[in-house]
């Protein structure tokens, strides 16, 4: 059940909190604090010996004042505002996404037509060469049967390997020595696009 206005402020507690509430509310509009008043009646002669501080203090130029670090509560709320990374306006946000939409169907375009390209299968037979570290480079191998068939790359399906050795291993009576034969790769079949 919703508690009518008359009902809250015939609580005593409730007119209490009110009243704290309006005098803080008053307090705070109140900006700067009022100067204080001394407490013994004008003329009497403590007044004339204590000098006033307003009167006796020096004007502060304004750009003095400027340059002084503020102290408090919002403004340090507003430092920690200044420091927080700038959002980005809805338009920023919306252009953000389109060009990431954009690049994402671009990537997803070219996949497609990557596999939608015409792939065929080609026989024949080239050597693979050896890479730096001894290992046959068949890939080397099919792009290179792939270009004799027309085509730009190609991928290996089928490799053939043969030993190939020297005409000394057929001299009658001789031992055979590690060098005298190699191992060589050959690419048989491969798919080409």
């Amino acid at each position: 059940m919703m508690a009518r206005a008359d009902n809250l402020l015939s609580n005593p507690r409730m007119r209490l909190v009110s009243a704290a509430l309006i005098v803080s509310m008053l307090l705070m509009a109140a900006g700067e604090g009022w100067p204080q008043v001394p407490t013994k009646p004008p003329g009497s002669p403590d007044m004339a010996e204590q000098p006033n501080p307003q009167q006796d203090a020096p004007a502060r130029p304004a750009a003095a004042e400027e340059g002084e670090e503020k102290t408090g509560l919002f403004n340090e709320l507003g430092k920690m505002f200044d420091k927080l990374p700038a959002l980005k306006t809805p338009q920023q946000a919306i252009d953000d996404f389109n060009a990431s939409a954009r690049e994402s169907a671009k990537e997803a375009s070219d996949n497609l037509t990557r596999l939608a390209k015409p792939s065929s299968m080609v026989s024949g037979r080239v050597a693979c060469p050896m890479s730096a570290n001894g290992a046959p480079d068949c890939k080397l191998g099919a792009d290179r049967l792939c270009q004799a068939k027309g085509f730009k790359e190609g991928k290996s399906l089928n490799t053939d390997s043969a030993e190939t050795c020297s005409a000394k291993v057929l001299i009658p009576g001789r031992a055979r020595k590690p060098d005298d034969c190699r191992t060589d790769n050959y690419v048989t079949r491969a798919l080409c696009r």
